[in-house]
């Protein structure tokens, strides 16, 4: 089957079923509604600097149901003593930035371009983006962000610079998606990591099952404030 070619004219996208390999298209642009629509579809952006935009749908797809979240006995003591202070929102430019920075195993390079920061960043200002920071002793020390449609979150990327960091803010993130009734958490391609923290493949189809469902949802747009006792569940 092709790699559909978009154009910067139109923002439809071809049925995701139609990826080859869990690839399903090039070109087209990163404008808010093209993005949201993509994402609308379950598709994302993913591609590296010289590339045209390519767009993914991959087969199986990796989610996490916020109430199936698996946190480890250390992970849950860390967390109830307090020793990071998690928030949302504060600080989405230094997550990105970082999530960008950080050296990843076995790869040479970054996904997240000058491009991609802007366009995410856009994405924010206009209330779809998020950020879930972790702090300690006053020092942003990691964090994820993503994109939330519906009563689904589209994780994006996540980084740690001290142990346990970005585990905290995925929990964070479960934590608060669980109050807001999110359906699912989108994790895209499958890890090890993700797998230990609850995350599980699904069939493309399924998934897709379960965005239909989650974007028919309306949510509120805008700035999150994560709640004070997010932890007392776990």
């Amino acid at each position: 089957m092709p790699v559909f070619r978009l154009t910067d004219d139109n923002i439809l996208f071809p049925p995701p079923h139609l990826a080859q390999d869990g690839l399903l298209a090039m070109g087209g642009d990163l404008s808010p509604e093209r993005l949201i629509a993509a994402y609308r579809n379950g598709i994302f952006p993913w591609y590296s600097e010289g590339s045209p935009i390519l767009w993914w749908s991959p087969d199986p797809r990796m989610i996490m149901f916020p109430k199936k979240i698996h946190i480890a006995r250390r992970l849950r003591r860390t967390l109830r003593r307090g020793e990071f202070h998690v928030a949302a929102d504060t600080a989405f430019p230094e997550i990105i930035a970082q999530c960008a920075h950080t050296p990843r195993q076995d790869q040479g390079g970054t996904w997240i371009l000058p491009e991609i920061i802007r366009a995410y960043t856009l994405l924010h200002t206009r209330g779809y983006a998020h950020s879930v920071e972790c702090w300690r002793d006053g020092e942003l020390v990691g964090g994820l962000y993503g994109v939330s449609v519906g009563a689904a979150f589209f994780a994006e990327s996540m980084y740690s610079k001290v142990s346990n960091a970005s585990k905290a803010a995925l929990v964070a993130l479960a934590m608060h998606c669980r109050r807001r009734q999110d359906i699912f958490i989108d994790c895209q391609m499958p890890t090890a990591h993700l797998a230990r923290m609850g995350a599980q493949p699904v069939p493309r189809q399924e998934f897709l099952t379960l965005l239909k469902e989650a974007t028919q949802q309306r949510a509120a747009r805008g700035p999150w404030k994560l709640a004070p006792d997010l932890f007392q569940d776990i």
